[in-house]
């Protein structure tokens, strides 16, 4: 019993290590020419390559799709008024970034 306990806990902190070791990353910026870039990636070092962005005002109105280039990057047209940068690599895997927080 005590072997079958063990190897359960042991499982469960494994599962929970595995977790927390792949952390989504994602800071954007404002290139000073009505431009902003994010910047995306894993704790892990993974790359976010292909993962997607969406652009949307706080009322969850979209108003850009894409996706992270090779280099885990998008850059987009600054939209006019409040907007929310989520970068979504699938559940649990998300952040939002508010247009306000995004600086020069």
């Amino acid at each position: 019993m005590f072997l079958k306990t063990f190897v359960v806990a042991a499982s469960l902190l494994i599962s929970a290590t595995i977790a927390l070791a792949h952390t989504p990353l994602c800071s954007c910026f404002d290139n000073g020419d009505d431009t902003i870039t994010c910047e995306g990636g894993f704790s892990d070092g993974s790359s976010a390559a292909g993962v997607s962005i969406r652009l949307e005002t706080p009322d969850g109105r979209v108003l850009l799709e894409g996706k992270m280039n090779e280099d885990s990057e998008f850059t987009f047209d600054k939209p006019k008024g409040d907007f929310i940068v989520l970068f979504d690599a699938g559940e649990g895997h998300s952040i939002k970034v508010p247009g306000k927080e995004i600086v020069e």
